[in-house]
């Protein structure tokens, strides 16, 4: 297998790895994304400071307290998810009936500050974090060289976005968040103490955020503005798949990785506008997204 489509076999492969990845880190923060939108209505700008922080928390617990990746993987998350529960709760709670656009000013503002803060203290230079020694090396596929990292990369979104949608679709939890996205004051009637439980769904959205980042820090360089280069992809994705769809979010940000990916290969020139030319094609199509609802 030396060509396909007059493309080096691990030139095409690779580049649908390298989309696969990227698909995996889009799956990941629109999930967070959609799961806010979905209950709280808000446009969460803050995601890719979050996404950042996440990974700055992975450099800083192996650095200042010598805990590893695996350590980073269950601490990071819970810290900027209780992180981003201190910002619902003083900053988001207050906006929840006013116009949409005040949501969107706030936690973009947020996600300035919280931006130029770390990078006060850290520079816009990358902070190299290595690869766990568990995940080092390669898998010799025969028509290319696969890294461990990369590939559990892909198994670990994949789990971590099933894992959600489960949660969401199949438990009673999942049950009482829904009924709060269509009749709030209803669900409190019946016990459910329904801020609680926004500011618990804030938080977990904020956790895949953060959790993504712990995920990216051995692949990309731990900075400052690593956030800010995703996130607006991922709104695309987001529209994309439909604001609000968690199934959406978690297809639609796979797919547009590996159709990057090919665009890297066969027209290298396209591959940064191409997920926006399909989300204006999508909203002059279907403006509610390809799974949203009207």
């Amino acid at each position: 297998m030396d060509e396909i489509f007059g493309i080096p076999a691990p030139l095409l492969f690779g580049q649908l790895l390298l989309g696969l990845i990227n698909g995996a880190f889009y799956a990941m923060l629109s999930l967070g994304l959609a799961v806010i939108f979905g209950l709280l209505n808000i446009v969460n700008m803050t995601h890719g400071a979050l996404f950042m922080m996440g990974a700055f928390a992975a450099w800083m617990l192996l650095n200042y307290l010598g805990l590893g990746y695996w350590w980073a993987m269950l601490i990071a998350p819970l810290a900027i998810g209780a992180f981003g529960m201190v910002l619902e709760k003083l900053f988001i709670s207050r906006l929840y009936k006013l116009d949409h656009l005040y949501g969107l000013l706030l936690t973009f503002g947020l996600a300035l500050v919280i931006e130029g803060v770390f990078r006060n203290y850290y520079g816009s230079s990358g902070l190299p974090y290595r690869i766990p020694s568990e995940l080092q090396g390669a898998w010799d596929l025969g028509f290319m060289f696969m890294p461990v990292y990369r590939g559990w990369v892909v198994v670990a979104a994949l789990f971590f976005c099933l894992a959600t949608w489960l949660v969401i679709e199949k438990t009673r939890l999942g049950a009482y968040l829904r009924a709060a996205t269509e009749n709030a004051p209803l669900v409190q009637a019946f016990g459910v103490n329904v801020p609680r439980m926004v500011t618990l769904t804030y938080g977990g959205g904020v956790a895949l955020a953060a959790l993504a980042g712990v995920l990216a820090a051995p692949i990309y360089s731990v900075n400052p503005q690593m956030g800010t280069n995703l996130i607006i992809v991922v709104f695309a994705v987001v529209v994309i798949g439909g604001m609000g769809s968690i199934l959406g979010s978690v297809i639609t940000g796979f797919t547009l990785g590996l159709i990057e990916g090919l665009t890297k290969v066969f027209w290298p020139e396209a591959s940064a506008t191409v997920i926006f030319v399909i989300m204006a094609i999508v909203l002059l199509a279907r403006p509610a997204g390809l799974f949203g609802r009207a």
